[in-house]
């Protein structure tokens, strides 16, 4: 489902690799509009084989159930293959993932460095 072009001027998932670790940076809104562009990023990163991969959601603005389910459903679906997080912090984010109990699906950290260095550092 394509972004229309007002979302697109305020919605956009940068990538960037740290080592091995895939980051998508996702600004904007996530909602039932563009959590399918997400569902995507996540999906073609997982296909360059990155050993963790982190969804960092700090310059997001709002986050509706239909990004939630993305996250949820890609931990399901690369957990097992590799490292998944997300990284989230204040009401707009973290707030709800919490209130839904998502925190105790994938690992979810406050901020982007605590998150890489908790996948660098050994179980």
């Amino acid at each position: 489902m394509p972004v229309d072009e007002t979302q697109a001027a305020q919605f956009d998932i940068a990538r960037h690799h740290n080592g091995s670790t895939l980051v998508l940076t996702v600004s904007g809104e996530l909602d039932m509009r563009t959590s399918p562009a997400l569902d995507e990023a996540i999906s073609e990163g997982a296909l360059t084989a990155p050993t963790a991969l982190v969804v960092d959601l700090s310059e997001v603005t709002f986050v509706a159930s239909a990004a939630m389910t993305v996250l949820t459903v890609a931990q399901n679906k690369l957990g097992e293959t590799l490292q998944f997080a997300v990284v989230a912090d204040g009401p707009a984010t973290s707030r709800p993932i919490r209130l839904m109990g998502l925190d105790q699906v994938f690992s979810l950290y406050e901020d982007l460095a605590t998150a890489l260095a908790a996948i660098d550092s050994p179980s």
